[in-house]
């Protein structure tokens, strides 16, 4: 995918986690573009590694500097506990208007995570991406209990019963997308 439509996708599932009530800070973003690349196969194409919050691609990061550059997204402080929220620029119709068939074409898969992730809270994005990172990572052992461990091994700080509970999300929503998209 392109640079220009891979920023379109970016900005719809910005404007969409907005709509669901998310600040729309950087690991919102990074956590839902993961989830829509690996889990419902938006070809964005940004390289993830696991990093200390769980999935992170420094390709996104750039990328988001890149539409703020272009007025495409802006930042805005919040107060704490809050960090930063992007929300949609003066360039961000241009976008629209440019990319309409990207928005449509993947406008389920962004609502489908945006209405899941939005109001979730780092910790548990962290918690959630990491066990999607080794559900795709074991295929070979896809327990509750062997993929917990694993998490707990990658993430010492997350609790065998939190990755034990991250996996069975994770499991859900595999589930309701088989289902929402078969």
């Amino acid at each position: 995918m392109e640079d220009a439509r891979r920023q379109a996708v970016v900005l719809s599932l910005i404007e969409k986690m907005d709509l669901y009530g998310s600040w729309c800070g950087e690991t919102h973003i990074q956590k839902s573009l993961y989830f829509l690349q690996e889990m419902l196969g938006v070809p964005t194409k940004y390289d993830f590694i696991l990093y200390k919050h769980g999935p992170f691609s420094f390709d996104l990061r750039d990328e988001l500097s890149v539409m703020r550059a272009n007025m495409i997204i802006e930042i805005q402080s919040k107060p704490y506990p809050y960090g930063s929220s992007h929300y949609p620029g003066e360039a961000a119709e241009r976008i629209k208007e440019l990319y309409p068939k990207t928005t449509k074409e993947y406008e389920r898969q962004i609502d489908f995570i945006a209405r899941r992730l939005a109001l979730l809270r780092v910790a548990e994005l962290e918690r959630l991406a990491t066990a999607l990172y080794v559900k795709l990572e074991k295929a070979d052992d896809q327990t509750v209990q062997t993929l917990a461990r694993r998490i707990h091994e990658l993430k010492p700080h997350v609790s065998i019963e939190d990755a034990r509970q991250a996996v069975e999300e994770v499991q859900s929503l595999w589930a309701e997308k088989a289902k929402t998209f078969n």
